[in-house]
């Protein structure tokens, strides 16, 4: 499979497939953007409109965030584990990752937590959604 460079933080949007395929290649243009900057991002199950919000804020951005939904699937959230045990593991195949904010990693743990609350705010997510 042939992934294309890094879009740019606003164009973002990609299938499990494609985000663990760029993990496990750790594919340059990806690993040097993601792994820059903390923030906000969504995964959505595209079978349902499901949204989850979640944020990366430790070291390694949002690369070592979502290494961690490449491989395991639920990233180790819970309502995301949930879902995955009652449609099956290989549903992870329905997920789709896309950026909603970036912050420097110089940004406190307060800030985005206050960007993640907003977001899963402004798109319901803890109403209709995996939050």
């Amino acid at each position: 499979m042939t992934i294309a460079d890094f879009p740019g933080y606003n164009a973002v949007r990609i299938g499990h497939a494609n985000l663990r395929t760029i993990t496990r290649q750790q594919i340059a243009s990806w690993h040097a953007a993601l792994s820059n900057v903390n923030g906000v991002y969504l995964i959505v199950d595209t079978t349902t409109g499901a949204p989850y919000v979640g944020k990366a804020s430790g070291a390694g951005g949002i690369w070592q965030r979502w290494c961690s939904y490449s491989e395991s699937g639920d990233g180790g959230h819970v309502g995301l584990r949930k879902l995955l045990r009652a449609s099956g593991a290989e549903h992870v195949q329905h997920f789709q990752y896309s950026i909603l904010e970036i912050a420097d990693t110089h940004a406190s743990e307060g800030d985005i937590l206050s960007r993640e609350s907003y977001w899963m705010d402004v798109l319901r997510s803890r109403e209709f959604g995996l939050n």
